[in-house]
């Protein structure tokens, strides 16, 4: 009877034994993050500032979060919708991973978010924010680590407000993120828009915009206000000198004048750049000291300024960080993990960080300057504050 209570007793602990080892082989995995950019086409500029500010943030917390080590996989969206799904159908069929983040592009994210929220997988945009994630098509398993992108042309039109600007002429290009800039801009702006133009996107970019600045030119506005982000930007800001408006027209922009486009600008000497005046939820001269370490080691590694996208997509790694440290590294518990990551708990690179009811922060907006700095590098410096604890108004359409 002795015997075969012994064998009984051996040969359960026999069979619970692999089933302990799987468990801990679990918890020591590596945490698995997918990143979806831009790494090709002449929008890989954004891309790659996006991917250094990422890598710097591995840097800084030694590719380690919850006592595991952090594996990246790193995916190109080649600036096409379809491209960008394909990503991220790869990294939740294939590559199993626990968060998916990056993406530049709202039309890029629209169309890969249902690929990964279908697989129970966290979402975190490190910039684009399309307002239909953040009404009626908001998520539990989606957030947002940048805004929603009515928020910094909105903040736009009362900074114009603010400087009373009494009339404006505004361009843009014809895509998801480019309505939504127009449309937010015109919710604001209390004064009266001289005209509009929407110009190409995608596989057939605009970069001639001489047609529509001879419109605004003819307009008669005070000023001109634009959003094109990368290499459109750069020819934008020429041909708007090249035409001879900076001596006749403010320029006001949003997402064009950053710590990417100004050194170029900069070579090119596009000296209407200087003192012309853009919103933004940071800068790189705040005053705190994760904004202060990022933006030096970014300096001192890259020998520039990082933009916005460097600087969400640092943000974005902080975040999951601080939920994967929060959970102890047990991502096996989805509600833990999501309740870690709505708390935010992280010194983030704006200072103070919350989320609101969808996913979205809400936060302080700032009206920022180019200037040189001390040493003669083109930047940004925070001229006032817009909008303080500002909520996008989408945020009333999620029903989480």
């Amino acid at each position: 009877m002795k015997k075969a209570l012994k064998a009984a007793v051996f040969g359960l602990f026999l069979t619970a034994t692999p089933w302990v080892g799987a468990a801990s082989a679990a918890d020591s995995a590596p945490v698995k993050i997918g990143f979806v950019t831009t790494l090709t086409t002449p929008a890989a500029v954004i891309g790659t500032d996006m991917k250094n500010g990422f890598d710097l943030a591995l840097e800084h917390i030694g590719s380690e979060m919850g006592g595991r080590k952090v594996d990246v996989f790193m995916e190109d969206d080649g600036f096409k919708p379809e491209t960008g799904k394909q990503a991220a159908d790869k990294l939740v069929t294939q590559e199993k991973v626990d968060f998916v983040t990056g993406f530049i592009w709202s039309h890029v994210l629209l169309a890969s978010v249902k690929s990964v929220l279908d697989s129970d997988t966290f979402l975190i945009s490190a910039n684009a924010g399309p307002s239909q994630l953040a009404g009626k098509g908001c998520n539990k398993n989606f957030f947002s680590i940048s805004w929603a992108n009515d928020q910094i042309p909105m903040a736009m039109g009362e900074a114009l407000n603010q400087e009373d600007v009494k009339s404006v002429y505004i361009m843009a290009p014809n895509y998801a993120s480019g309505k939504d800039m127009m449309a937010a801009v015109e919710l604001t702006y209390k004064g009266e828009i001289k005209g509009r133009d929407m110009t190409k996107w995608g596989s057939e970019t605009q970069l001639d915009f001489s047609a529509e600045l001879s419109k605004a030119k003819a307009s008669g506005a005070e000023a001109l206000w634009a959003f094109y982000p990368g290499k459109a930007g750069g020819a934008f800001v020429s041909q708007f000198m090249q035409a001879g408006l900076a001596d006749t027209m403010k320029l006001y922009t949003v997402y064009t004048l950053d710590g990417i486009s100004l050194p170029k600008m900069q070579e090119a000497g596009l000296t209407a750049a200087l003192g012309s005046r853009g919103t933004q939820n940071w800068s790189p001269d705040m005053d705190n000291a994760a904004n202060q370490k990022f933006v030096s080691d970014f300096l001192a590694k890259h020998g520039t300024y990082p933009s916005f996208y460097a600087q969400q997509a640092y943000d974005a790694v902080m975040l999951i960080k601080s939920a994967v440290d929060a959970v102890d590294g047990d991502l096996s518990n989805k509600n833990a993990v999501r309740a870690a990551l709505e708390k935010a708990d992280f010194a983030s690179t704006r200072g103070k960080f919350k989320f609101g009811n969808n996913h979205f922060p809400i936060q302080d907006f700032y009206l920022r300057e180019v200037v040189a700095d001390s040493e003669g590098r083109w930047t940004t410096k925070i001229v006032s504050r817009i909008f303080t604890d500002h909520q996008d108004p989408h945020a009333v359409d999620c029903k989480m």
